[in-house]
């Protein structure tokens, strides 16, 4: 359930970049990322917004202050889940007053009306349960797929689908194209498969041998160039 907490977010960091990943990649964007998130991804690249969330709680008067220091057109609301919050509607609906165009990034777990140019929905994979020893696995799995709250965002706003998947480990084909009938979604430029990796290298080889799944089933295959111009670092 989204957590009550009008008015504050704890937030990871914001910081000015290059949108690494989907239709919008290459695009200087200013990324807010709220820190706390209801899964616990074995693969997660952001740990510290998710498994064990940093960062100050800031009123989001204090995030749009903040914010004004950055001249970017397009403002990422990221995490960590965002959507879990309520204060990421105002923000939201602080951010649009200013003309600003907003990505959303969210695992589609929880459903919200605000304002939102983009929702990039990344829906998580049996891939991505984590350890059972980390005592996160049955909570994990019993959330990560929400097919109403999908559903709902596809329906509402414009939207990507992107799917983190690792070809040398499993296939996860047969799961991305069940969901897809269940959410009465045809493989279009919308639906994106995304490497699994942390470093350039990895990423490439998974690319390039995601390449035959994406020719086959008509799905677009989305870079990660906050990779290949940072490596795995924060703030980029």
């Amino acid at each position: 359930m989204p957590t009550k907490a009008p008015g504050k977010l704890r937030v990871a960091e914001i910081f000015a970049s290059i949108q690494g990943e989907g239709r919008w990649a290459g695009t200087p964007s200013t990324f807010i990322r709220v820190s706390g998130c209801n899964l616990r991804c074995s693969w997660c690249d952001t740990p510290y917004a998710s498994w064990e969330p940093e960062g100050p709680v800031l009123g989001t008067d204090e995030i749009l202050a903040q914010l004004a220091s950055f001249r970017t057109q397009h403002v990422v609301l990221t995490g960590g889940e965002p959507l879990l919050f309520d204060a990421i509607v105002t923000l939201a609906e602080e951010l649009k007053s200013q003309g600003k165009t907003i990505t959303i990034e969210t695992a589609g777990t929880v459903y919200r009306d605000l304002p939102c140019d983009l929702m990039s929905v990344s829906p998580k994979l049996a891939n991505s349960a984590p350890d059972a020893a980390s005592g996160w696995r049955d909570r994990h799995e019993s959330t990560r797929t929400n097919v109403d709250a999908l559903s709902r965002l596809i329906s509402a706003y414009d939207y990507q689908l992107k799917f983190v998947v690792n070809p040398e480990a499993d296939d996860d084909m047969p799961e991305i194209l069940a969901l897809l009938e269940k959410l009465q979604i045809k493989p279009d430029h919308r639906v994106m498969l995304m490497a699994e990796g942390r470093d350039s290298e990895t990423v490439h080889h998974r690319e390039r041998m995601l390449v035959p799944t994406c020719m086959k089933h008509g799905f677009a295959l989305t870079p990660r160039l906050q990779i290949d111009l940072f490596g795995d670092t924060r703030g980029t």
